[in-house]
């Protein structure tokens, strides 16, 4: 249930704020047993009232109670009952749905722990057991992607309503296993490599294995974008066979995911084939680092500026072309030549030249790194 949602449309339709509090669950408790003498606890009460404040109960998480809570003088009693018979609702739809894939979630919570084991060890790749990959019928070739919700504490995504949703976009039976509270491993059917390539795609046939992949990885994280709250990031892998490599398959996604946020702020779908000069450029020390910055660009922040940095990052992304460049930055071809020769002139390096274009792209992806450091 997403319950920030929830929260939002309270405080839409009541017209005052409403806030999520975290309470230790037994001072919860103890608030309740002050109001009512002999409370049991699958019945305690979904309002209290402390002071100035009404506190609703929304759910327990271990052993925190999550609330929402609003200052008296705005809730009226009835609008108080009313809220009070919303959250009854939207918790016993919540338990509906978890109870119905309890069995599923379960089976999923087994790699879960597995996978946690093998970090705990210390180890980078390792075979999983016969007794999960039969439980989950891994057997068969998948399609590895990770996502990562960034959403806030407050909101739960329920294990059950993720995976209908990721079934309704790729329109097909997947296996979800959540890795942790924020982190989720979708393993698709190799047949949506075909299946994406409609009749309006004849023409492109051509078509490589990386490009049907990004296709499948843009298009489902812009419906997630759409559909969730918070912002979420994701990474697609290569086909693979779950029972051998997925757990270095999983390593490497959040390799990926790590990389794309660190030297790509602003972009939320990460490709690992499109991060290889990152990944290299990251096992750099950073003393290292330091150093190649100060012996390539002496004036740092006169030579790389913002505009600067905006218009060799598009001309190295549109493969050093001029004429492509200017047309993507909306400006004259002589006055992005103007920009590069002004570049060559404080850098002693010309980006119009594939030696020095190699050096200035290891350049601004150290720069942003250290420079935000």
């Amino acid at each position: 249930m997403d319950w920030e949602r929830v929260r939002q449309q309270l405080e839409h339709a009541l017209g005052f704020p409403v806030k999520t509090v975290l309470w230790p669950w037994e001072d919860w408790r103890r608030t309740v047993q002050e109001e009512q003498q002999t409370v049991e606890s699958a019945q305690l009460p979904r309002s209290v009232l402390r002071e100035d404040s009404v506190y609703f109960f929304v759910y327990r998480e271990g052993q925190t109670a999550v609330l929402f809570h609003a200052q008296t003088d705005g809730v009226k009693p009835v609008e108080r009952q009313l809220v009070e018979l919303m959250l009854d609702v939207k918790y016993s739809q919540e338990h509906k749905s978890a109870s119905s894939g309890s069995e599923e979630e379960r089976r999923a919570g087994l790699v879960r722990e597995w996978f946690r084991g093998q970090q705990e060890l210390g180890l980078t790749q390792a075979e999983m057991p016969d007794a999960l990959v039969s439980q989950l019928s891994l057997y068969s070739t998948k399609i590895p992607l990770l996502l990562y919700g960034d959403y806030t504490t407050s909101r739960r995504v329920h294990y059950t309503d993720l995976k209908k949703l990721l079934e309704t976009f790729f329109d097909s039976e997947l296996t979800l296993i959540p890795l942790t509270d924020k982190e989720w491993l979708i393993l698709a059917p190799e047949k949506i490599l075909s299946m994406d390539a409609g009749d309006e795609r004849d023409e492109q046939q051509d078509d490589t294995l990386e490009d049907k992949l990004a296709a499948i990885g843009y298009g489902l994280h812009e419906m997630l974008e759409s559909e969730w709250v918070g912002e979420s990031h994701l990474a697609v892998h290569y086909p693979i066979l779950p029972a051998k490599s997925l757990y270095g398959t999983v390593l490497q996604l959040r390799e990926t995911i790590m990389l794309g946020r660190t030297y790509h702020i602003g972009n939320n779908m990460h490709l690992p084939w499109e991060l290889q000069l990152e990944k290299l450029v990251h096992l750099i020390p950073e003393s290292e680092k330091t150093s190649f910055l100060e012996r390539v660009l002496k004036r740092l922040d006169v030579a790389l500026d913002a505009e600067t940095l905006t218009t060799l990052e598009q001309f190295f992304q549109l493969d050093c072309n001029v004429s492509e460049t200017a047309k993507k930055l909306y400006i004259h071809r002589n006055t992005l030549l103007y920009r590069l020769d002004k570049f060559k002139q404080e850098t002693g390096l010309d980006v119009r030249t594939f030696n020095d274009a190699v050096i200035v792209k290891i350049a601004i992806l150290l720069y942003k790194v250290t420079k935000r450091k």
